[in-house]
């Protein structure tokens, strides 16, 4: 037999990843996830396990027991949601802003849903009286809704739609995945019965774990379908079985809850290395400070956003309603927008990104979040967009891109130094 040529260990390239995400991992995190492993029962594992439930408590803004994480990517976080909550027949309304509403659609009818949708144009939200209409007219069981949507740069408000979905009656879902540690979100406050979110974004660590966090209410249906395992159920869980069975059995939330609670009734063997990434990424922004987090998104974005005006790029969508963290600038006449983009990942190493259906090609999508979010990151993309652009004979002001978002930045110290 012909002998394998051998293979190389692993070494990426080196990477600024300033697309929509994933984007770079905090070293911290990195450094976290080479901890050694332990058994899945040990009491140091089951420590870090209610350590991070916690820690997602206050990064969610909740108080709900049943914080924790499921062990995939956000798509499974969004799966495991949508399967454990929805049988078939349910209605389910998905207002659809972006190509995310569109992936709700299509795992709640996997699920057998009814599902109802609510559409907009990319680019812009919904105003809450146009839920609430959609809500009376459909009467669901349940409203799932991307909180922001990284292919059109949108955040859909959501402070007034939990307090719709409690006058109709229906459980409100939302996936922040785009959108959590870098913008405002109140699970509480806002009446959120169920997020989930990633890592790879404003958490600032790679994707592979998919927090998440239910209310009571929500905890409420789950628990209506649960059925345990014959291998390990007992006789008191027998009795407790009701509903039509959970149709995922990974991702079925009522046996994770038992997993990650004080039973801890086996369900499968916890990604550990990931746990202590994800564990890693709540530390951090919960030291840093959540609101801090926050106005740190902010400020990398306004800077963002004021470098690609700077350059004179054209940016898409209704810009009071960006998330903080990813603009969309307007591919300019001319440019091979991915030529383009290849062209940064080559002549400086900095990854930015398209968009997907009828914005694919049109616009590219520049994100600051997570460990990106930082200055240096901000203004080192500028200049090398720059530099990209001129070679296709854009015209431009020289520095333009730089000096705008100096400009945010120095009027941002200023501000501060004047509060102190």
């Amino acid at each position: 037999m012909p002998v394998a040529p051998p293979v190389a260990p692993v070494h990426p390239p080196a990477r600024l990843l300033m697309g929509p995400g994933p984007i770079s991992a905090d070293p911290r995190v990195l450094r976290a996830m080479g901890a050694p492993l332990v058994g899945q029962y040990d009491p140091a594992m089951t420590g870090y396990m209610n350590e991070t439930m916690a820690l997602y408590r206050e990064v969610f803004r909740t108080t709900n027991e049943q914080t924790l994480l499921v062990d995939g990517t956000s798509r499974a976080g969004i799966e495991a949601a949508l399967v454990s909550l929805l049988e078939p027949g349910d209605r389910v309304l998905v207002p659809v802003f972006g190509r995310f509403g569109h992936l709700l659609v299509e795992i709640a009818e996997r699920c057998g849903a009814e599902v109802h949708t609510l559409a907009t144009d990319w680019g812009t939200v919904f105003a809450p009286e146009q839920v609430e209409d959609a809500v009376r007219a459909v009467r669901p069981k349940l409203v799932a809704v991307v909180h922001g949507d990284t292919a059109t740069t949108m955040a859909q408000p959501l402070a007034h739609l939990g307090e719709i979905c409690r006058r109709h009656d229906a459980l409100l879902y939302v996936d922040a995945t785009a959108t959590l540690g870098g913008n405002a979100f109140a699970t509480d406050d806002w009446g959120v019965d169920v997020a989930s979110a990633g890592l790879q974004k404003c958490l600032g660590g790679p994707s592979g774990s998919a927090p998440i966090t239910l209310s009571p209410r929500a905890v409420a249906v789950v628990d209506g379908r649960r059925h345990v395992e014959a291998g390990i159920r007992e006789e008191a869980d027998v009795a407790r079985e009701a509903g039509t069975r959970i149709a995922s059995n990974y991702l079925d939330l009522a046996q994770i809850m038992d997993y990650w609670g004080p039973r801890r009734l086996n369900h499968h063997t916890e990604a550990t290395t990931m746990l202590y990434g994800a564990r890693e990424c709540a530390r951090i922004l919960v030291e840093e400070g959540v609101d801090a987090a926050v106005e740190r998104h902010r400020l990398h974005g306004d800077a963002m956003l004021a470098g690609v005006t700077g350059l004179g790029l054209a940016v898409f969508g209704d810009v009071a309603h960006k998330m903080h963290n990813v603009v969309a600038v307007h591919i300019p006449d001319g440019v091979p927008g991915d030529a383009a983009r290849a062209a940064m990942l080559t002549d400086f190493g900095i990854e930015i990104g398209t968009s997907f259906g009828p914005l694919h090609g049109r616009v590219w999508r520049i994100g600051t979040m997570g460990y990106n979010a930082r200055r240096d990151a901000v203004l080192t993309t500028l200049a090398a967009l720059e530099q990209v652009l001129r070679g296709y004979g854009v015209p431009l002001t020289g520095g333009g891109g730089v000096a705008a978002a100096r400009e945010v930045y120095d009027g941002a110290a200023a501000t501060a130094g004047a509060a102190a």
